[in-house]
């Protein structure tokens, strides 16, 4: 099941990025996507920061949130554009030993 929640930071509305949230992020927020309507300049900082207080219960930890813009893994100053596509990557963990 697919559910859309929207987050409004106020501003502009000059990019609207669409996040995807998966595994327990998905389960802690009960939405798999999100979309943001962030102001023009905006980067994953900015997205990250407005997740996390929309949901803070999401991590103890945002900047240690692996996040992937248009399938490419970015660190927290890359710059969003208006349509990209976020996801964002809980910790994996556990394997074979």
């Amino acid at each position: 099941m697919s559910s859309r929640r929207s987050i409004d930071d106020g501003g502009g509305h000059a990019l609207r990025i669409t996040v995807r949230l998966f595994a327990s992020y998905r389960e802690k927020a009960k939405t798999s996507q999100i979309v943001l309507d962030l102001s023009e300049g905006a980067s994953v900082k900015t997205l990250v920061d407005d997740v996390c207080a929309a949901y803070p219960h999401l991590t103890s930890n945002p900047d240690s949130l692996v996040v992937a813009i248009n399938q490419e893994y970015q660190d927290h100053t890359f710059p969003l554009n208006d349509g990209d596509e976020a996801a964002l990557i809980p910790p994996v963990s556990g394997g074979a030993k």
